[in-house]
């Protein structure tokens, strides 16, 4: 019956798959403890530096103590970059769990502009986590004591004391100085990060750039017990920072200050140098800028406002604009006449043009009328054109270019700061190599006058200046004088002193040297040097200088400079080079004013003024010389029938 019947159970089948259950279970208990296993031998052994630090820091914390950066001072210990206290508010992404919550949170009691927010953000997403990022300079006590109050809710936010860069001067020594900036990418990659251990900032142009070495220091660490908010509860350790080294420059403030002031609105450069030393007195770019806009990192509207404006307030003409140095030069064309066999005493007549051999083309003298008979005096003392497509004429291009060249025009000057390019003597092999054309006479009669292809920067002029007052002897010139750093662990201080290199001696006779500087010393003092009504009146030193007047645009043959028709971008620039006293010079100046016209009217009564300030404390800025009328070169009163010396 079905009822009664009794199923069998069948024993080896569940016995099997017991057994295979037990099996599966094993080797998952197997593999489960070789994983454990694994973890615990990856955890323990292989990266146990790593999570030792880890666990350490949820206690402890090493914190990156930056040095304090050096500061720069003028050479008569005047403050021109400092270091200033300022608060911040600071916060380590690591300890926050909602990073935007806490950024609502901390803006409802202190203003944060939406410039900040982005440019923290893009700072935690470029660095680590447990590097602190600011997310505001400069807040006020108001602030501070709000945020104080709140802080238990702002886990991982802090305000910390800093000090940030400060330049007193402002604008006035900026193309000096240059200015620190926030550490980019592009810096990343060649910089020392251990170096830069909780230093966001690093120098950018100038001096601050080119002795960024020497300006930085050596960072130090801090051992600190924190809470587990990571707030500071003492201090474990401590291996203290080393300043940077203080930098002292031969800039004399006050003078920079001047010099400046004499430009005026204009654009334009002043440098002045002790010849003797090489030593840079004064160096002004115009117009200028304000680098404590950029030590937090300038905004896109004021940077694009001073990239876009037409003078140019960020370029830093006196290294790196470059000028035809006009008849500036003529000193130096002269002495290599002299040095090639040429005769001080030998007069050529200038009837206001001068024509080559064959050639109908006229080259204008800056006076339509002439200078009549002239010798080499009156020429460099009435600045004549003609004597000087003359002599260019006669020694030739190659001789006249080797010898411009050993006065180091072409050449950089070696300055201390970075960037400086080099100026241009054009010669036959440069424009076959660079335009793949002949050299034409005519190219050296404009070489002769300091136009055509002749290029330098103010930096330039006034090593040449400095050159001529030391009768030959040419040195490098120097922005820093000296750097003062520590000794002995940092209790004693050092003094390094920096002296400018000597670049070689022009090779000239000595009676040469004194015909070209008499010659320079007439422009300035006789009655009818092209800068005496300018510069030369009641002067309490002896000066030599040479005034020169650079073209912008060509003008054709025929027609007359009329100024009037000219846009002032188009206007010739204004030249001046002088050193005084003659019989010992302690100043050397170049002056150049961008389509200032002409360089007697412009120029000179600058340097005249930098001159008095420097070698008399007298400030001329009050009495303005009667200035003669403009023009490529200045009219003076008609002459007498010969000047023969």
């Amino acid at each position: 019956m079905a009822a009664d019947r009794i199923e069998l159970k069948d024993y080896l089948r569940e016995t099997n798959l017991i057994h295979s259950r037990l099996i599966a279970l094993v080797v998952l208990l197997c593999v489960l403890t070789f994983i454990l296993v694994a973890r615990v031998w990856y955890l323990q052994i292989y990266n146990n530096e790593r999570f030792e630090v880890l666990s350490k820091d949820n206690r402890v914390r090493l914190v990156p103590m930056p040095p304090v950066r050096g500061q720069i001072f003028d050479r008569n210990g005047k403050v021109l970059a400092e270091n200033i206290p300022v608060f911040t508010l600071e916060i380590l992404p690591k300890d926050v769990e909602n990073m935007d919550a806490l950024l609502d949170e901390v803006t409802r009691i202190i203003e944060v502009s939406p410039n900040d927010v982005k440019k923290f953000k893009a700072l935690v997403k470029s660095h680590r986590g447990f590097e602190a990022q600011v997310l505001k300079v400069n807040l006020s006590e108001e602030e501070v004591a709000r945020f104080s109050v709140n802080q238990h809710r702002f886990r991982g936010a802090q305000v910390q004391a800093r000090l940030q860069r400060n330049y007193p001067y402002g604008g006035e020594m900026a193309h000096v100085l240059g200015y620190v900036g926030r550490i980019n990418q592009r810096d990343k990659e060649s910089i020392d990060a251990k170096a830069y251990k909780g230093t966001d900032y690093i120098g950018k142009r100038g001096i601050e750039a080119r002795y960024e070495d020497q300006l930085l220091g050596r960072v130090g660490v801090e051992q600190v017990e924190t809470n587990a908010h990571g707030q500071r509860i003492r201090r474990l350790d401590k291996n203290e920072p080393v300043s940077g080294d203080n930098i002292y420059l031969n800039i004399d403030a006050d003078l920079q200050v001047k010099a400046r002031e004499y430009l005026g609105d204009r654009r334009g450069s002043v440098i002045a140098i002790e010849p003797e030393s090489g030593e840079v007195l004064a160096f002004v770019s115009n117009p200028v800028y304000d680098p404590n806009k950029f030590v937090n990192g300038i905004d896109h509207r004021s940077y694009n406002a001073l990239r876009e404006d037409v003078n140019r307030p960020l370029l830093n003409r006196t290294i790196s604009g470059r000028y035809a140095p006009g008849s500036t030069i003529k000193g130096l064309v002269s002495l290599a006449a002299l040095e090639n066999g040429w005769s001080e005493n030998k007069h050529i007549t200038c009837p206001g043009y001068f024509t080559l051999k064959g050639s109908s083309h006229r080259y204008r003298c800056w006076r339509r009328g002439g200078h009549g008979s002239t010798s080499m005096l009156k020429s460099i003392m009435q600045s004549c054109d003609v004597y000087y497509y003359q002599l260019a004429n006669t020694i030739g291009i190659d001789k006249l270019s080797a010898f411009l060249k050993t006065f180091g025009l072409g050449s950089q000057t070696g300055i201390d700061l970075d960037g400086e390019p080099s100026g241009l003597v054009p010669s036959r092999e440069w424009k076959r190599e660079r335009r793949g054309v002949a050299w034409y006479p005519g190219d050296t009669l404009n070489t002769g006058i300091g136009q055509g292809d002749v290029l330098v920067t103010p930096l330039q002029l006034g090593v040449i200046s400095a050159t001529l007052a030391n009768r030959g002897r040419r040195i490098e010139p120097r922005l820093v004088g000296r750097l003062e750093h520590s000794a002995n662990g940092g209790s004693d201080k050092a003094v390094t002193t920096l002296v400018g290199a000597e670049l070689g001696t022009v090779v000239a006779k000595p009676r040469n040297f004194d015909a070209i500087i008499d010659a320079m010393e007439a422009v300035v003092g006789h009655p009818r040097g092209t800068a005496h009504n300018s510069a030369g009146k009641n002067v309490g030193y002896t000066m030599a200088g040479k005034t020169g007047t650079a073209q912008v645009v060509a003008i054709p043959q025929g027609a007359r400079y009329d100024a009037s028709k000219l846009n002032d971008f188009q206007k010739d620039h204004a030249l001046f080079v002088a050193f005084a006293p003659v019989e010992k010079p302690k100043i050397a100046i170049a002056v150049i004013v961008e389509n200032g016209g002409s360089g007697s009217s412009a120029a000179a009564p600058v340097a005249r003024k930098v001159a008095d300030f420097y070698l008399l404390n007298k400030d001329a800025n009050a009495a303005e010389p009667v200035l003669p009328e403009s023009g490529q070169e200045p009219s003076p009163e008609p002459l007498a029938s010969v000047l023969s010396q």
